[in-house]
């Protein structure tokens, strides 16, 4: 019995050596949606502000201000988690940001939040949370621009 424990354990052991490519994998899953999203509102100014005005309901901002700073979030943040620069703080703007579209956008979740959030409903945010919240937790991995910042002479 030992001897298949030993086994498992060795196999576990040398299987961390994918968790940098998971990371890298994760932040650039998820930039590529959010920066998609934020190329679709740029192209599209008159629909992003009848979006924000009439379908989206972000709580306490005035929808052209939500309508600016989601852009402007979807297209400058993704960069930064894709590359691994400030990704836990990056990652965890974009939890809560992804946290306020699910919330803002009631057609993500016909059958209710709660029941949706346990169902089928909005699959896509879903995924990329817990992304994020990997993320958040364990950061960008050594593939990453903020592991080269962390080698860089003087720094421990």
């Amino acid at each position: 019995m030992h001897t298949l424990i030993d086994r498992c354990s060795r196999l576990t052991a040398r299987l961390t050596v994918l968790t940098p490519l998971a990371l890298l994998l994760f932040r650039v899953f998820v930039a590529l949606a959010f920066w998609r999203a934020g190329v679709v509102k740029w192209s599209d100014p008159g629909g992003t502000a009848y979006l924000f005005e009439n379908e989206y309901h972000v709580p306490l901002l005035a929808p052209a201000v939500a309508a600016a700073l989601g852009m402007w979030t979807e297209l400058v943040l993704p960069w930064f988690l894709a590359l691994g620069l400030g990704t836990r703080a990056v990652a965890a703007v974009l939890f809560v940001y992804n946290i306020v579209a699910v919330i803002s956008y009631p057609a993500l979740w016909p059958n209710g939040l709660w029941h949706g959030l346990l169902g089928a409903d909005f699959n896509d945010h879903k995924a990329w949370g817990l992304m994020l919240l990997a993320l958040v937790a364990l950061g960008a991995g050594r593939l990453s621009v903020d592991a080269l910042l962390g080698r860089a002479p003087g720094r421990r």
